[in-house]
């Protein structure tokens, strides 16, 4: 069997750790893979433990859009043949492409290409892409996340080919990640749900209801940085130091790397100015409102961005203070609709976004120090678009509205909206006729742990630095992976 790798950026150390763990067991099982950022790619040419049959660049493919000439004929082809029904929602899920983010700081919003340079772009990936398909032939293509205009390509273009996809699906379930077809969703196999399963579905369920916790370290909101002091602990003489130091670093390797030039590089100059107005933006305080657990109120938390929560899972949810004005406008009159930010995003979100927040009259906009699990348990209804509050509230009998593509939609007590000509009536029916079943909710986690592995991949992913940990770590998801194929 030949599976494709799709190495995005830090995720390539541990996509290639894999690949390694499933070599050691299944040495006939070939790799090939499509990776992002040149140190990544020059990481994997010059190690010695997986042969990848052939590694696609995607930085070298961009390059190319320059001397591309456009091919309305091709387009057109493309639009036809992989089409969703339309070409852009290729584009609109690369925050560098569409945005100019992720080597800038959000809120940083900038056309960095023009239309014909986007659609050049488009077209060179999309030649490269089935080019390599065509070549390599791999009968599965394996995603961490489908965040750029090449990996939904191969995303697409596999499923209409007929070659499988296996995709890293978070299942919100403590130190857990499950493998799916969807990047979205969970496999549905009734076969899946036993009585053992049903019984640690049940451990588990109950666990959380008698102690609600976060499914990962990483997001524990009590290590985040939420109030104003906070953010300016850099400012002591220690940390001005070892910033001045790290500063000085990037500096220096700069004219070093060979990445320099590449359209995802993050330059140290823009490294430093984000940093400043990052800081600059904290010297202004925000008017939290107070909670008041005894009024009737639906909550909405924020979300993370720029993630594939939003562009991939809720496309046409991105404006997150639209989605705000239409669930505020749709609440029975006496209703409060609280919303709180992101832990993470407190000291990137812009001001002048709070205060669009504070001009809708029934609009709260809670302190993000305080527990979402108090929120939740307060809450007639969880309103979220994609996030991790609606599978917790899920799990503590509340009933859930969202407007994207999450895993957890298929639940009787989840509502997803797809037009807000029907949220009124939604937001009615929930608060009105809500409809929970606690052994669908059983079976339902039972069939998730049936595809899931004992991994804290976030950990791993952005904190873990010892190698040899991570990836003995990795070994319950690399026999996971090839039991799911049938290696």
């Amino acid at each position: 069997m030949k599976i494709c790798l799709c190495l995005q950026r830090r995720f390539a150390y541990i996509g290639h750790s894999l690949a390694a763990l499933v070599q050691e067991e299944h040495p006939d099982t070939a790799f090939c893979a499509y990776v992002y950022t040149r140190p990544s790619f020059d990481f994997l040419e010059a190690q010695q433990e997986v042969p990848y049959t052939a590694l696609l660049l995607d930085e070298d493919i961009h390059e190319e859009y320059k001397r591309e000439s456009l091919d309305p004929e091709y387009l057109a082809w493309l639009e036809k043949e992989y089409g969703l029904p339309h070409l852009w929602p290729y584009l609109e899920i690369d925050r560098i492409v569409r945005h100019d983010q992720l080597v800038r700081e959000y809120p940083h919003d900038a056309l960095r290409y023009t239309h014909e340079e986007m659609l050049r772009i488009l077209q060179v990936k999309a030649k490269r892409v089935i080019e390599f398909l065509d070549r390599e032939k791999p009968e599965v293509i394996f995603f961490s996340a489908i965040g750029a205009v090449s990996l939904l390509l191969l995303y697409h273009i596999a499923k209409k080919r007929g070659i499988r996809t296996l995709c890293l699906t978070l299942n919100f379930l403590p130190g857990m990640i499950a493998l799916s077809d969807h990047y979205a969703y969970f496999n549905k196999d009734r076969t899946a749900v036993t009585s053992e399963r049903q019984a640690m579905a049940q451990a588990l369920i109950t666990k959380f209801r008698e102690k609600p916790h976060k499914y990962s370290e990483i997001h524990d909101p009590t290590k985040q940085k939420v109030n104003r002091e906070q953010q300016f602990s850099f400012l002591s003489p220690k940390n001005l130091l070892r910033s001045a130091r790290w500063f000085s670093h990037l500096l220096r390797e700069h004219y070093e790397r060979r990445d320099r030039f590449d359209y995802s590089y993050i330059h140290p100059a823009y490294y430093l100015l984000d940093r400043f107005k990052r800081k600059l933006r904290n010297l202004r305080p925000v008017a939290y409102d107070r909670f008041d657990a005894s009024e009737n109120f639906a909550f909405f938390p924020l979300q993370l961005e720029p993630e594939i929560s939003l562009l991939l899972l809720a496309p046409f949810a991105t404006d997150q203070i639209h989605v705000i004005k239409q669930i505020a406008r749709s609440l029975p009159v006496g209703y409060k609709l609280y919303v709180k930010e992101h832990p993470q995003m407190v000291p990137y979100r812009p001001r002048s976004f709070y205060r669009e927040l504070k001009k809708i009259p029934n609009v709260k906009l809670i302190h993000p120090g305080i527990n979402s699990f108090e929120l939740i348990a307060a809450a007639r209804l969880i309103t979220t678009i994609t996030g991790t509050a609606g599978w917790e509230a899920v799990l503590l009998r509340k009933p859930v509205i969202t407007f994207g593509d999450i895993f957890y939609n298929p639940l009787s007590s989840v509502k997803q909206c797809a037009s807000y000509h029907d949220l009124a009536s939604l937001v009615k029916t929930q608060l009105e006729n809500f409809n929970y079943n606690e052994a669908e909710l059983v079976d339902f986690v039972a069939q998730a742990l049936a595809y899931s592995s004992p991994v804290d991949l976030l950990y791993l992913w952005e904190k873990e630095t010892d190698e040899a940990k991570k990836k003995n770590s990795l070994r319950p998801l690399a026999a996971a992976m090839a039991q799911v194929l049938g290696i």
